[in-house]
Parts: structure tokens; sequence; C-alpha cells
């Protein structure tokens, strides 16, 4: 149960107050440097452990503001501090629900977790129902696992009978999966056209893709009224000749360096007619084609459009998208949501209230859009922020998921695996994008999978390891003295072959999300 709403009164604290369950929670106030004599409220930790996961809750309420940012950090005894491990927006006159996570790189005797309002008056924050619960690593590899067989998995009993309805006992049965249900791809670039190895290589491992760059607005159209979508054409036959699921990336981009130089020195008029232009252009011609749109690209961060053209600019973009092509679902991709809670800019509840914002406003909002470009991840904090996205009710995608290059590719992969197994664990995130297209002089963004010769880099491994573990793979049996054969399968499409005696059958099985078990009957 997740509590997002502020309330008149704080609720009980989770995991019963984890190791506070037996003792009420030390706390202190620590009063600020500044002037205005503000405190802020702090939790006394102590004996916290290297390399664990840990999970925290807290209720705050504020006095001296309608509504303020409060930020946890995290002090340790060695002087190290992690400046933010938790946020809410907060509110006056009611309390709101705080919820984040930590690991510590090393041992800490006494550390103090505190808790701070970020706007220039004086604010005071109260706090209530604290809960740290700590987690070893294999306690959240268990708990991902168990998700993972939940919510991506399926039980199936496969009965096989004769003509008669009469069940037979031994009949050998062959399952293949040969499609998956969950999206799992990479973004591309150009230099996978006529690249017959790299082709092979994306085929082999994914079933969704994005363009990099080439659908962009400074791409398909560098000079006015010069639209070439040659290039996207020829990267969205290759995927669809593959029966590959597309993103659209973007429509427009609120980063003003990333729009094209003319668009840049357009102003009013000029350039309300040349972005309708672009949105019609680009929806009109790629109706249905991609399951996905990334309308307004990291507003959070940017407001190109809205300072030119009004505030309901972006407001007027999802709502012409939507009209092109009703089908698609309109997404609001952003970075630093769930890599961190360091930039106030995007913060979770920042994200939320977008969203909200655009609803109220009367456009159609179908997605949730996480960059996920990441330095060191804090999965507890990922978690948090993907437990209160999820009451969105909205999909959710990781949509660029790398790793920065400041750290050597063994690091890379190690923190890589990290991430995908968060984001795949979690029962709201729909779909996994990787930012590892192969740029023209070989590279990648910041991490690439494999060299410019299609050879394994340690993060290609981590990726390749877990689509092998999440995948139902070739299985062979036979039915028991019911004639029955049950297996537990990943979501997707598979091929069932049965053979008894002489006779041989082949079936197809398409296994969708269900708690119940599937019961599939094959008669010979």
């Amino acid at each position: 149960m997740f509590c997002w709403q502020c309330k008149s009164v704080p609720e009980k604290p989770l995991y019963n107050g984890g190791i506070f369950k037996d003792q009420a929670p030390l706390t202190q106030h620590r009063f600020s440097t500044s002037s205005d004599g503000s405190y802020t409220p702090a939790l006394i930790l102590q004996n916290l452990a290297q390399n664990t996961m840990y999970c925290f809750s807290i209720w705050v309420k504020i006095q001296g503001a309608d509504s303020t940012l409060v930020t946890a950090s995290l002090m340790a005894n060695n002087n190290s501090t992690y400046d933010c491990v938790g946020t809410v927006l907060a509110k006056s006159g009611c309390w709101s629900f705080l919820k984040g996570g930590f690991i510590l790189d090393s041992p800490s005797s006494v550390s103090i977790l505190y808790f701070q309002g970020t706007t220039d008056k004086s604010i005071n924050v109260a706090i209530a129902s604290a809960s740290v619960q700590p987690f070893t690593e294999q306690q959240w590899r268990t708990n991902q696992q168990y998700i993972i067989n939940t919510e991506r998995k399926r039980a199936v009993t496969i009965h096989v009978s004769d003509s008669h309805g009469d069940r037979l006992q031994g009949a050998s049965i062959t399952i293949e999966q040969i499609s998956k249900d969950f999206p799992f791809g990479s973004a591309i670039a150009r230099t996978i056209l006529g690249n017959l190895p790299y082709q092979n290589w994306f085929v082999e491992r994914f079933n969704a893709a994005v363009f990099e760059n080439e659908l962009k607005w400074y791409a398909t159209e560098p000079e006015q009224g010069k639209v070439n979508y040659t290039i996207p054409d020829q990267m969205l036959e290759f995927v669809l000749a593959n029966q590959i699921v597309a993103r659209g990336h973007n429509i427009f981009w609120e980063d003003p360096k990333y729009n094209p130089a003319w668009v840049r020195d357009l102003t009013g008029p000029d350039l309300k007619s040349a972005v309708n232009f672009r949105i019609q252009s680009l929806m009109s011609k790629y109706k249905e084609e991609f399951i996905h749109w990334d309308v307004s690209n990291e507003m959070l961060h940017f407001d190109f459009y809205e300072e030119r053209l009004g505030p309901d600019a972006t407001l007027h973009f999802y709502k012409t998208a939507h009209e092109a092509d009703p089908l698609a679902s309109l997404f609001l991709n952003e970075f630093n949501v769930v890599e961190t809670c360091t930039d106030v800019s995007t913060t979770v509840d920042t994200y939320i209230d977008k969203i909200r914002e655009l609803e109220r406003g009367g456009s159609s909002m179908n997605g949730i859009g996480l960059e996920s470009h990441f330095s060191k991840p804090n999965p507890p904090l990922m978690r948090a922020i993907l437990d209160k996205l999820a009451t969105l009710k909205l999909p959710i995608w990781l949509t660029e998921v790398d790793i920065s290059n400041k750290f050597d590719k063994e690091t890379q992969a190690i923190y890589l695996e990290q991430v995908l197994r968060e984001g795949f664990s979690h029962p709201a995130v729909d779909g996994i994008m990787l930012w590892t297209a192969i740029h023209p002089n070989g590279g990648c963004y910041q991490m690439c999978l494999t060299d410019y010769n299609l050879q394994n880099l340690p993060a290609g491994d981590t990726v390749d390891k877990l689509l092998r573990e999440w995948e139902t793979g070739v299985g062979n049996g036979r039915t028991d003295d019911h004639g029955s054969y049950s297996f537990f399968g990943f979501l997707g499409e598979y091929k069932i072959m049965v053979q008894y005696g002489n006779r041989t059958t082949n079936s197809t099985l398409s296994l969708s999300q269900s708690d119940e078990t599937k019961h599939f009957n094959i008669q010979l």
C-alpha cells in the first residue's frame, strides 16, 4: 500500500517501522547555518552495513510555506554525505509521504538521516511514522525474482488426448518460446542500414527499437521546407520486416540547441506555422507505424517552445499529435527522474504534477518515459520512485538506458545489470530500451554493448545473460498419468509439438498475464 496523497494524520509506518519496530527512533534537530533559525529534523541510525539495501519512509509536515520540496539526505560517520536519498513535494497543513532508499559504500556506526525544505523561507519540517528496513543483496534479489515469477511468467498445463477424449500418458512434448511479450530493445542509428551482420545481431536479441536521432526535427528538415524522410523510412522498413515494434523519438525537443538553426530564428506566427507543419508532416507520414511518440522531449528541463509560443504550447502539441495518430501512446520523456533525486527540475513529484497538468488541460497522456541515463544506480531509490509513478496507472518505459562512460566497461556492466533487474522486476514497467546505437565512427552515446566488429563488451555479456535468463527457451517432457504436462513460462508466443506413437501435431500457444494457470488442450 502506498499513500501518496496529503493526509490529515500520518499513517502507520511501513514494515512496522523496520529497525524501529521495537524501539522509538532516535531523533534530533539539526539547526541549519541559515540566519532565519530554521531547523531540520533528523533520525539517528546506528550500525548501518555496507552493500545493504535500505528502504526508508516517513511522513512529513511543513510550516512556513504553502509548499516546498523536502529532501532527505544522509550523513555517515566517515564524513561521506549522500545529498539526496528521497524527496517529496510537501504541502502546508497536512502530512505528505516521503519514500526513498540508499546503499552505503562503507559501514557506518552512526549515521544521520535528515529532512530539509529547499525554499528560501523559514521552513519547519515535522516528521512521523518513520521506517527504515534493511535488505541483504540476496533478499533483494529473491524479491525481484518473486515479482518476475508472478508478473512476467505464467503457469501452463497442456492436456493431451486422443480423438475419443481419452487422456494420453507418455506423449512427448516439445515447447519453444518463439516471441516475448515484454518489449526489450535498443536504439539504432543509420549505421544499421545495409549492415547485415549488425541487423542479424540486433534481430537475434531485441523485439523493440527506437531511432536515436533520425526522426528528430534537425535530421528530417535541416533547412526550412526541405523535408527528407529517406533514412527513417529505410530504418522503419528494417524493423517492420523483422516484426520489431518501434518508438517514435521525438516530435519536438525543448532544448534549444537540438532544434534546427532556422527554427531558433523564428518567432510568433512564423514559429507557430513551422511547428504545425512539423507535427502534421511527421504524424501523417508515419500514422500507426510507431507505438509511441515522445511529444515534447525533456520539457521539465527546457522550455524553448512555451517561452516563445505561450504556456499552452505543449498542450497543443499533445492534442494535435493525438488527433493525428489516435492509436499511438504519447509519452512525457525526461532524464533524472528515476536516476537520481538531486535534480530539482525533475523530482518524481514534479514529473507527476506535469502529467496531471497536461491531463487537466485535456491532453491525451498515455505513458511515462524515463530516460534512465544512470551514473551509479541506487536501486532502493529507483524502486521508491517507480512505486510512486505507478500510482498514476500509466505504462512506464525505461526509454534510454545506459551507464555513464566515466566508469570502466566492467563497472558499466555491473551497474547496468542492477538497473535492468530493477526495471524488469517492477510490475509497473512495461518496456525497456537501451541507448546503445552504434555510431558511424564506432562508439555509442555513453555505453556500447559490442565493439564495431560486433564482439561483445562486458555490457553486451550482461544483456545476453539476462535475455537468456528472461526467456523460457526450449523445453521437453512427457505427459503424466493424467495426460498432462505443466511448465512455468515467460509471457509470449509458443510453438508446441506433441508426439505419440506415429502421430505428431504442432500447435501455437499465446501466454498472456494472469494469476490463473493456462489450460491448453491438444488432441491427436
